[in-house]
């Protein structure tokens, strides 16, 4: 079964690579070259990403040269939509010297690839890449070294071109990896690491290439985790609870029985039934009949933003400088506001899927997760499994967001499996993805900013509420500033949070890039100055003020004094490392509130850029998606009960909202690349809200902006 899915390698059934010596490793994989190396620096900074303590000591990734000559990379990263895929074999391929067609990936099994944390935060490219070239350009040295042995010449006398090694002098003399790699074995430590390539060597790196599983994806034949068909597999259903915090106090499942061949499953307060046709499954589990002792809350999606004030117990002070005193003092205008941003949901197409199967006790679990080594984890813990008889597989993920960083559902299915010995697939219904999945948090920002009469700004006190505090220490230039984080942004702390909350699509930034752009364009106007003017005057960074020419240079941008009545706007922010600026135009219906974004130019410095086509394609979705959470998108609710269960009232955007995308990547060959998954996203919410303003003179301080919140602060202002 698991042989199908990777026809192309010799398949063995392996334990994880921390358990296993490196002798052990080589016995199993028999030929081929395989490159094992130790890693240091971004793997292990605390803070990054959790501490490093789960890495193997002996190796952290590894790539395969086949005895056909086939490259093979490894990677515990996962693929969900962000391009890596492409963007890593693109690495791999120009580092070995051999086409791109010839690498291939497997990512995120966890008996075949190395450990990793997981895919979030826009860290694929930036800390996995470096040890995977590495990799990659130990391999070449090797295989160099061979070649000099076969074709008895100096290194130095070698040349590589598309994985075949020649004679500098006499290319007729050469020889092929593929002859190279067949039949040895040998481990490679890295005691003298050799240099990767710099960017005038490149020939893949940094050239736009097409999408390698866009095929597959537009074709239908990509395979993700409900689509795994396993004999004798039946779907589950599982009984759901009506509001967050209830408890199950009674169950009667007795009508179950008239069903044929359903089966029910109870342990604990896990209650579901299960057949091998899901719609019949969905009809078992309507028989059910069940009791639950529901906790008042009187918190909903109005009253959230008070409760959040008074639930703030903690702080921390982010950045500061100067003195806030002498800023107000300095201070002519001093400006006040509050900034109000609505819970909102990852709405992912896929919903949260797992397929389970146990045989000869191992347990092997297909699963829609960005953190396959972390469901690996849960699952042992919840089934009291030795870790090494658990195995994760992740297929294409259909989105993730954030919100696949939570595995309920694998857990689940494995869950089941086990108890009933069948396989078994848990696919979360859209009204479960809804109440399950978590939210980016609700939260509030409050500023006091102040300017001089020149338009310098000399006063910023600013402090978040539960968002988190990435993205928001300010790059301006501020003498005195304070910039305070109250309350976790992803759990809430003291129970905050009626529900569970979590990282969304650069998690806190787009909360924070909204308050803190929205605040400097109310300091534009009263300053009498153009938005671009303002910033540009009050802001030294390089990179910052690069990326705020070129999107001006593009959109064609003309000073004026906001409200101008064109509808433009503007906004930038920092994420992953990568540095944003957008410009917008908008139309906006006075009568009826309903924004039209026509236009959006986005200027993105992130470095080196391995692919610009994926990075375009990237910007292109961040804009796309971040339209929902900027005009629609929000999670209504009263205490643990979730009002929105499905797209008729919670709505994304749609295909007739996309404006015209302009994107512009700064050449900036010679810097490390940076973060593209996420950064574009987070100027989005400040964008509109500051076109609008332009357009209509009316400001809003709460996201979304629905066209109620429009009209209402048409009408106020």
């Amino acid at each position: 079964m698991l042989e199908d899915e990777y026809p192309d390698l010799d398949f063995i059934d392996i334990p994880t690579p921390s358990a296993m010596d490196r002798g052990e490793f080589l016995k199993l994989f028999g030929g081929g070259i395989f490159v094992l190396f130790t890693i240091g620096s971004p793997f292990t900074l605390k803070g990054q990403i959790g501490g490093g303590s789960r890495l193997p000591t002996d190796f952290n990734a590894f790539l395969r040269i086949g005895e056909d000559g086939k490259v093979t990379g490894f990677t515990g990263k996962i693929e969900m939509g962000q391009g890596v895929v492409t963007s890593l074999a693109q690495m791999l391929a120009d580092e070995l010297d051999v086409p791109l067609e010839s690498v291939e990936l497997i990512m995120g099994d966890t008996d075949l690839c190395p450990w990793d944390m997981g895919t979030w935060g826009s860290m694929t490219t930036r800390f996995f890449g470096p040890p995977f070239r590495n990799a990659a350009a130990e391999a070449k040295a090797v295989l160099l070294e061979l070649a000099a042995e076969d074709l008895k010449l100096p290194i130095s006398r070698l040349n590589v071109d598309a994985g075949v090694v020649f004679d500098k002098r006499n290319r007729k003399k050469q020889v092929t990896y593929a002859q190279l790699a067949k039949g040895k074995k040998i481990e490679k430590h890295i005691e003298q690491q050799p240099p990767v390539k710099n960017f005038s060597e490149f020939k893949l790196v940094n050239k736009p290439v097409l999408r390698r599983d866009a095929p597959e994806k537009v074709t239908g034949r990509a395979k993700f985790a409900g689509d795994i068909r396993l004999p004798g597999m039946l779907y589950a259903r599982i009984l759901r609870p009506p509001a967050h915090g209830a408890k199950l106090t009674s169950v009667d499942t007795s009508a179950v029985k008239d069903i044929k061949e359903a089966q029910v499953v109870r342990d604990g307060d896990l209650v579901a039934v299960l057949h091998k046709y899901p719609d019949v499954a969905d009809k078992a589990i309507a028989k059910v009949k069940a009791k639950y002792d529901t906790p008042a809350m009187d918190v909903d999606d109005k009253t959230i933003f008070k409760h959040l004030l008074s639930a703030a117990k903690e702080e921390e002070i982010v950045a500061s400088g100067g003195n806030l005193s002498e800023g107000r003092k300095a201070s002519d205008s001093v400006f006040e506001e509050e900034y109000l941003n609505s819970y909102v949901a990852h709405a992912t197409i896929e919903t949260h899927t797992a397929t389970a199967q146990i045989e000869e006790g191992r347990i092997t679990v297909w699963a829609s997760t960005q953190s396959p080594f972390g469901l690996k984890d849960e699952i042992a813990e919840e089934l009291g499994m030795p870790s090494k008889d658990v195995r994760v597989i992740t297929p294409y993920v259909g989105g993730g967001f954030g919100g696949k960083a939570r595995n309920q559902q694998g857990v689940e299915a494995a869950r089941l499996t086990k108890l009933t010995g069948k396989p078994v697939q848990v696919a979360w219904t859209r009204a479960e993805e809804f109440f399950y999945d978590s939210f980016r948090p609700a939260a509030v920002v409050k500023i006091t900013s102040g300017i001089t009469k020149s338009g310098k700004i000399a006063l910023w006190d600013y402090g978040v509420y539960f968002a988190g505090d990435r993205g928001s220490e300010h790059f301006y230039d501020i003498p005195h500033h304070r910039t305070m984080a109250h309350g976790s942004g992803w759990q809430g702390g003291s129970g905050a949070h009626p529900f569970g909350t979590g990282p969304w699509r650069a998690p806190a930034n787009n909360t924070n890039t909204f308050a803190r752009e929205s605040q400097m364009d109310i300091m534009a106007s009263e300053a009498g100055m153009d938005p671009l003017e303002f910033r540009l005057k009050n802001l030294k960074n390089k990179k910052m003020r690069g990326v705020l020419e070129a999107a001006a240079k593009k959109f064609n941008w003309t000073p004026s004094k906001a409200p101008s009545g064109r509808g433009y706007g503007l906004a930038c922010g920092t994420d992953s490392g990568t540095y944003v600026a957008h410009m917008a135009e908008v139309k906006v219906d006075k009568k009826s509130g309903k924004v039209l974004v026509k236009r959006v130019v986005c200027a993105q410095d992130m470095g080196l850029v391995i692919n610009p086509e994926g990075a375009k394609l990237q910007v292109e979705g961040c804009i796309t998606m971040g339209l929902g959470y900027a005009l629609t998108e929000e999670v209504h609710f009263k205490g643990g009960e979730i009002y929105d269960r499905n797209f008729d009232t919670y709505e994304i955007p749609r295909f007739s909202w996309t404006p015209e995308i302009e994107t512009v990547l700064i050449e900036a060959e010679d810097s490390p690349p940076q973060g593209g998954g996420e950064p574009a996203i987070v100027c989005m919410g400040g964008l509109i809200a500051n076109a609008i303003f332009d357009a209509t003179g009316a400001r809003l301080y709460q996201l979304p902006m629905t066209p109620e919140r429009i009209k209402d602060a048409l009408q106020r202002d």
